[in-house]
């Protein structure tokens, strides 16, 4: 059994949700690491203060990240899991990940939440760059339309109503800005395992993964 399991991909992929029932099936931890960078998002957002870098500098020292074992999200102790789930955070999320200072900070994070072992983590430079020596690398994907069309329902269920083109618009530009990035940008590592997820159910690509697990 894979002890440390990396999953990258764009955003819309599917890599939380089945990141999530994986680590479930296998009694592993699960970590998203985007929740973090959407949680210093967040933290900007409710400011309402420009993003700056100084300011960004200062809430990134500042901020007080934790994930549960049920992969709930808190920030300074406050639960935060739905609040980091909207489209403007979403959008904040990428902002912030440019800055070489925040990704230091996270990155340092997330190292030391797989010492323990036994974890399956998700974002976008997990293989490349967080944890290079994973046991297991997966990128998954799917295309533009399908990952829009996902990212559509997700939201519609949670009572939020946005356009399906405006969705996929967003998605777009924050691919382009994810893979253009100078620091760690969005790419899939050499060794990682090519999974496209357009025509596969969830439960079909959550079975892929439990067998390269195995």
């Amino acid at each position: 059994m894979k002890k440390i399991i990396a999953v990258d991909g764009p955003a819309g992929a599917g890599k939380s949700t089945v990141s999530k029932k994986a680590a479930e099936k296998l009694g592993y931890t699960y970590i998203d690491t985007g929740a973090m960078y959407r949680a210093v998002g967040l933290k900007i957002l409710e400011s309402g203060k420009p993003l700056t870098e100084n300011f960004l500098a200062e809430v990134t020292e500042k901020i007080q990240i934790e994930l549960d074992e049920s992969a709930r999200v808190f920030v300074d102790g406050e639960e935060v899991t739905k609040k980091i789930r909207t489209p403007e955070v979403s959008k904040l999320a990428s902002d912030v990940s440019k800055f070489p200072f925040v990704r230091k900070k996270l990155t340092e994070l997330q190292r030391k939440m797989a010492e323990r072992g036994q974890v399956i983590m998700d974002g976008r430079d997990i293989g490349t760059q967080v944890l290079p020596n994973a046991d297991l690398k997966i990128f998954l994907t799917a295309s533009l339309e399908e990952r829009a069309k996902r990212r559509f329902e997700e939201l519609k269920t949670k009572g939020q109503q946005l356009d399906l083109s405006e969705i996929e618009k967003e998605i777009f530009l924050r691919d382009k800005q994810d893979m253009e990035r100078e620091t760690a940008p969005l790419k899939q590592a050499d060794d990682a395992i090519l999974l496209d997820t357009t025509n596969l159910k969830i439960e079909e690509v959550l079975n892929k993964i439990l067998e390269l697990a195995k």
